[in-house]
This record gives structure tokens, sequence and C-alpha cells, in this order.
């Protein structure tokens, strides 16, 4: 079985904010598979589905995001053997907005929920997605940047994320990290060739960004 976990945080309040983006991502992920978050388990939603041989279920966490790593644990005892068969769809402020990036293992980076998740696993050694949030302004509060919501202006190039996240989990599905990471690449040339001709080249807030997540 492949878990799929999206991280964010429970509440109205927090649906469209930026550390919410791994929710969007395996929300996305359910309607493509026709399937719906419609059991509580795991400290989480779960939605169970099938693609091709792959039994696979998705995980919401509903602890809030510093504690995720209970929730995921609880699912990955139950429902995974091999770490390479649990991916995590996560937020990013160290990429630009939008960029998406699959690795199949790595460091917290920073990232309290990743962190939480490896703290409980006792590994980092599992595949992750990452969603590029932009990072914050100078001056202004960690905390208060990933909590808020998208500026009109970010929100086209957030929804382009999001499909391209969930292909991505798709890819991992069917494929596994290794060449998810290949095509996850291609679409993302693809889909920036496309976006810089239809915007004459000019993708506002893709520069490089560095800090702490």
């Amino acid at each position: 079985m492949k878990l799929i976990v999206g991280l964010g945080n429970p509440g109205p309040q927090y649906r469209n904010t930026r550390h919410n983006v791994g929710f969007r991502a395996v929300d996305r992920v359910a309607e493509l598979l026709g399937i719906a978050f419609d059991q509580e388990k795991y400290e989480g939603f779960v939605a169970k589905g099938q693609r091709g041989a792959n039994a696979l279920l998705l995980l919401k966490p509903m602890t809030y995001m510093n504690v995720s790593g209970n929730s995921v644990a609880a699912a990955a005892r139950n429902r995974v053997t091999n770490p390479l068969d649990l991916l995590v769809v996560t937020d990013d402020i160290n990429l630009p907005l939008g960029q998406i990036r699959l690795r199949e293992k790595g460091s917290a980076g920073g990232h309290n929920g990743l962190k939480s998740i490896i703290e409980r696993l006792g590994t980092e050694e599992f595949p992750r997605l990452r969603i590029g949030v932009g990072d914050k302004e100078p001056g202004t509060d960690l905390r208060d940047h990933v909590l808020s919501g998208f500026r009109p202006d970010e929100k086209p190039e957030v929804e382009r994320a999001i499909e391209l996240a969930a292909q991505g989990v798709l890819d991992f599905v069917d494929r596994g990290a290794s060449r998810a990471m290949t095509e996850l690449n291609k679409r993302q040339s693809k889909d920036r060739r496309t976006s810089e001709s239809e915007t004459g080249g000019d993708r506002g807030g893709s520069r490089p960004r560095t800090g702490p997540e």
C-alpha cells in the first residue's frame, strides 16, 4: 500500500493559507481518483483508493502541524512496511512560489511538520514532495507568513502548483519516487514554458529565495 500524507492545519481559518497547500494537493488527488475523505482514523481524515495494482491511503492529519507525526506514525504502523511507500506533501518557504520538488529522503529543513514525522518514525528516509510558497518578506514574522493567505496575484501560480503536485503524487504511485522525480521535472518545465509564453516571460515571484522554513 502507498500512504500519501498531505500536511496542514485543521479548521476553516487555515484552509487557504500557505501552510495548507499539502491538504489542498491531496484533496486534488482524491478528486482525480474519485474518492472522498469520508473516514476519521489515525487522528485524521482518510480516503481509500486503488490505482492500477496499487492500493493507496490518503491522509490529512487533524492534529496541528507541529505534531503531525502522531497521525502519520499511527497510519504508517498499520499500513506501510517500507518507508519508500510513504509520500509526504508539504509547503516549503525555501522554494520560489509555485516550484515543486520531489526527493526520496532528507532533513526536516526547519519544517515543523516534517520534524515531527521524522521524530516519530525515527528516520528521514521517506519521500517528500515540497510545494514552494515563497519566503517571508524581511522583517516579517515567519509564523504570520505561513499562516497567511495568498495574494490575488499569487493564486494562479499556486493553482498550477497544486495541479502539478497532484500529478506528481499519481506518478509516485505508478512509478515510484525516482521515476516520478523525472516526470515531475518534465511536467514542470513544460508548464513553465507555457506560462512564460502566455505572460511574455514574466513569472512574478519566481526569484530564488533562501531562509528558515
